[in-house]
């Protein structure tokens, strides 16, 4: 059986490997901030995304082949659409931002 792996504590959450933790408001509370620089932070973000996305095709095309479950394509594709969901709307607000800095009087 392929497990499908779920990343910092959101999946240690979904595992049941923390205990004390209800939800996801004690999730946020409880995960470091993030430090770095801007573009170190957003470039691991776009590799995450990226990763997700391909850990989502794989798991669709094992599907495909009868290789994992329905339940584990249900979740790598679940996991795919909120990845591009999130991402579009990061976008979204950057090119927000853009236009806001442009419309500016100089």
């Amino acid at each position: 059986m392929q497990v499908v792996p779920l990343s910092g504590v959101t999946g240690a959450y979904a595992a049941g490997k923390l205990p004390g933790i209800t939800g996801p408001a004690d999730i946020m509370q409880t995960a470091a901030p993030a430090r770095g620089s801007f573009p170190e932070i957003v470039g691991k973000a776009v590799k995450d995304a990226i990763a997700t996305m391909r850990n989502g095709e794989q798991v669709a095309a094992s599907g495909l082949q009868g290789k994992a479950t329905a339940q584990e394509v249900v979740q790598a594709t679940m996991s795919a659409e909120l990845t591009v969901q999130a991402v579009s709307a990061v976008r979204d607000k950057l090119v927000n931002a853009y236009l806001d800095i442009m419309r500016m009087p100089i």
